[in-house]
C-alpha cells in the first residue's frame, strides 16, 4: 500500500505538469468553435423567434376573420330586427288607418244623420209654415169673399 501511496502523488503531480507544459490545442475543423456553438444558438432563437412572428401574425389574421365573421352576424341580425321592426310599424299603421277609416265612417254617417234629421226638422218647419200661410191665405180670401157677399147682398137689399 505504500507503494500506491508513493505513485498517486507522483501521477498528480504529473498531470499537473503535463498541463502546464503542454502546448495549446490546435484549432481545427473537428474541433468546437464556441463562436460557431454562440452563432447556432443565435439563429435557432432568430428561427424560434420568426415562428413565434409568424404565429402572432397568423392569429391575429384568424382574430380579425373572426372579428369580421362576428361583425357580419351581428349586422345581419341588426338588419332583422330593423326589418321586423318596420314590418311591426307598418302594421300598426295599417291597423291604425283602418281604425281611422271606420271612425271616419261612423263620424261620416253620425254627420249624415244629423243632417238628415236636420233637413226633416227644417222641412216640417216650412211646410207648417207653408200651411199656416195658406191657412191665413184662405181665411183672408173667406173673408174677402164674405165681405164682398156682404156688400153685394146689401146692396141688393137695398
Amino acid at each position: 500500500m505504500t507503494m500506491m501511496k508513493q505513485q498517486q502523488p507522483k501521477k498528480a503531480v504529473g498531470k499537473a505538469e503535463e498541463q502546464a507544459v503542454e502546448p495549446a490545442p490546435e484549432v481545427t475543423k473537428e474541433t468546437p468553435d464556441p463562436l460557431d456553438e454562440f452563432r447556432n444558438q443565435a439563429e435557432m432563437a432568430y428561427t424560434a423567434y420568426l415562428g413565434a412572428q409568424r404565429k402572432v401574425a397568423t392569429a391575429y389574421k384568424e382574430r380579425e376573420r373572426q372579428e369580421e365573421e362576428v361583425y357580419k352576424e351581428v349586422e345581419q341580425q341588426a338588419n332583422k330586427a330593423c326589418e321586423e321592426a318596420i314590418e311591426r310599424a307598418l302594421r300598426v299603421r295599417e291597423k291604425a288607418e283602418q281604425e281611422a277609416e271606420e271612425v271616419y265612417k261612423k263620424a261620416k254617417e253620425k254627420a249624415k244623420e244629423k243632417a238628415k234629421e236636420a233637413y226633416q226638422e227644417r222641412v216640417k218647419e216650412a211646410l207648417s209654415v207653408c200651411r199656416e200661410t195658406i191657412e191665413q191665405a184662405w181665411k183672408v180670401s173667406r173673408e174677402t169673399s164674405e165681405q164682398i157677399w156682404r156688400i153685394f147682398q146689401g146692396d141688393k137689399a137695398r
